[in-house]
């Protein structure tokens, strides 16, 4: 699997609903809603993409979309462990609305979905075999139900030297990451796509740099790491000595 999504939306009522009506989103409500989303930053026009193709977008850009009754934000920043810990303003704009986190990243097999209903957090779930079950706040919701039955275990093809029975999660996180976007945005990132999904490959995204002008620009990051390569010193080589401690070895 390639799922790999960063993305919130803040609806009026359903999401899956209000994409389906959704046609060309219009650039000036939607720089509005980012500019409220994140004051105080310096925001570039810049190619843009789809819904289905820009959930995870270049590090340092936005994909995003206003429509009356919804809002559509790309961004690898909402990638966070613990989706109860997203920035406090960016749960306090979904006030009378519905907002939906949704997060995975299929290097990792990592998991995190979130809802809120009214600025009040109704379900939260973030989940990796390596790290475990990060966050379960909540009650599961539907989808998930069958997962946790233990009905859709994992289907993972072991390493040759691993036992069959090595996964450490009961299901694969990628797979109820799949289930968890079509419940609550109405697609899929991948799989076979149903006859009600919303058509997201259709629905075109405004792409943006947000840029905080504060911070050094891209040039400037490039010369401070070019400047802390030159200054560190050779290479320093350890082996592991008889006694089980480090051992420096010569350079040559």
């Amino acid at each position: 699997m390639g799922s790999k999504t960063g993305l919130l939306v803040y609806a009026d009522g359903d999401v899956p609903t209000a994409l389906r009506r959704v046609g060309a989103a219009d650039l000036d409500r939607t720089v509005g809603m980012l500019r409220r989303l994140h004051p105080g930053r310096r925001i570039e026009k810049c190619e843009g993409s789809t819904l289905w193709g820009g959930l995870y977008p270049p590090d340092g850009t936005t994909y995003a979309a206003g429509w009356p009754g919804v809002d559509v934000v790309a961004d690898r920043t909402v990638m966070i462990d613990a989706p109860s810990e997203l920035p406090e303003h960016l749960v306090a704009a979904s006030a009378g609305r519905r907002l939906v986190l949704h997060a995975m990243h299929s290097v990792v097999d990592w998991l995190a979905f979130a809802v809120w209903d009214d600025g009040r957090l109704v379900r939260s779930l973030s989940l990796s075999p390596d790290s475990g079950i990060i966050e379960n706040i909540g009650e599961p919701l539907p989808f998930e139900l069958p997962y946790w039955a233990g009905d859709r275990p994992a289907d993972v093809i072991p390493w040759p030297d691993e036992d069959e029975e090595t996964y450490p999660l009961p299901f694969h996180p990628l797979e109820l990451g799949e289930d968890a976007l079509r419940a609550l945005c109405g697609f899929v990132q991948e799989g076979c796509p149903e006859p009600d999904d919303v058509d997201a490959d259709t629905i075109c995204l405004h792409g943006f740099q947000m840029r905080n002008p504060h911070a050094p620009d891209l040039a400037e990051r490039e010369a401070q790491l070019r400047r802390a390569v030159k200054a560190m010193g050779p290479p320093r080589v350890h082996t592991v000595g008889s006694d089980g401690s480090l051992v420096e070895r010569d350079g040559n």
